[in-house]
Order: C-alpha cells, then sequence, then structure tokens
C-alpha cells in the first residue's frame, strides 16, 4: 500500500466502517451492553481519526473521503439501532425520521447534480449533530431521550438546508467548510 493511504486516520475510518457489523450482531442477539460498550469504542473513531490527521498532518483527499464513506453507514445504522433497541424512544417521531431521510437523500442528489458526484458536507452543524447522535445512542441506554432525538432531527433540518444553500449557491466546495456563511465571506 501507498504510504499516504495507509495511515493512522485512515486505519481509524476504516475500523468505523469494518466493525459495524458487530454492532449489529450486540443489537440484533440483544445484548444491549456489549452494543454500547462496542458502539463507544467503534464510535469514537470518528473523532479519534479526525484529531490524528490534523496532529500528524496527514489530512489528505482519500483520508476525508474514507471519513464520509465510514459515517454514513455508521450514521444512518444509529438511527436504525435507536429503531431496534429502543423503539419506544423514536416511533413518536417517526413523520421527524422520514423527513430526515428524505432531506438527506436531496442533499445527495443535488450534490450529484450541482457537483457531478455526491457530496457530504462536514458543516458545523453537522459535526455537531455528529456528536449528539453519538451521546443519544449513549443516554438511550440509561434513559428516555425522545426529546434529544427531537432536537437532533431539527438541527439535521437546518443543517441539510444550509448544505443545499451550499450547493445551489457555489456548486462544489470543500467539504470541510464550516457554514454557508464562511463560504459567502471568502468570496
Amino acid at each position: 500500500m501507498r504510504q499516504d493511504v495507509l495511515t493512522i486516520p485512515n486505519v481509524l475510518s476504516a475500523t468505523r466502517l469494518f466493525l459495524l457489523p458487530l454492532l449489529y450482531y450486540f443489537a440484533l442477539t440483544g445484548r444491549e451492553t456489549q452494543f454500547l460498550v462496542a458502539y463507544i469504542l467503534i464510535g469514537s473513531t470518528d473523532y479519534f481519526d479526525g484529531l490524528s490527521a490534523r496532529l500528524l498532518n496527514r489530512r489528505t483527499n482519500f483520508g476525508k473521503a474514507l471519513d464520509s464513506i465510514a459515517d454514513i453507514p455508521f450514521y444512518i445504522s444509529s438511527a436504525y439501532f435507536l429503531y431496534l433497541l429502543y423503539p419506544q424512544y423514536i416511533q413518536p417521531l417517526t413523520p421527524m425520521v422520514i423527513a430526515f431521510f428524505v432531506l438527506f437523500g436531496l442533499s445527495f442528489v443535488v450534490s450529484a447534480i450541482r457537483c457531478g458526484k455526491p457530496i457530504m458536507m462536514h458543516t458545523f452543524l453537522l459535526r455537531l449533530n455528529g456528536v449528539l447522535v453519538f451521546v443519544c445512542i449513549v443516554l438511550s441506554y440509561f434513559t428516555n431521550t425522545t426529546w434529544l432525538i427531537g432536537v437532533i432531527l431539527v438541527i439535521y433540518y437546518v443543517a441539510f438546508i444550509e448544505e443545499l444553500a451550499i450547493f445551489f449557491k457555489y456548486g462544489q466546495v470543500d467539504p470541510d467548510s464550516p457554514s454557508f456563511f464562511s463560504i459567502k465571506s471568502k468570496t
């Protein structure tokens, strides 16, 4: 392998992707405590891949793409895990969840049309929600998180609308752009 591909940040991102079936195993077999421990360990790679990339100066386009590739199934699976393990927390919000997936899909369609490929942005709001989803899964083990799930969904709506505005106004931009307004101020 090339030296710039086999890096600590990329291994951490790939770990999140390749260990995802372990989370499915624990969730589907009702092993909630094992699921929680594995989820915390596997989910924390999303923080440590970015941190190590910055600290080791190993930020690459390949690494950004791999991080997004690992994030999508991990966070979509997180919604499924919430539904599977704690359906009583998510069922009252079913219309909001459907709206989330519509906006999520729309952001990929619009980016594919405007930029020639689907792009997953890493704006401040989307990063914030990544943390909130992680915290929500952990808290769900201990308490009812219906209110938190609702807050997360509303923040996602705003984040996806911001993402759509970025694609419509600017087309392809750096996926790590913090916000619509940061792009606007640079032009």
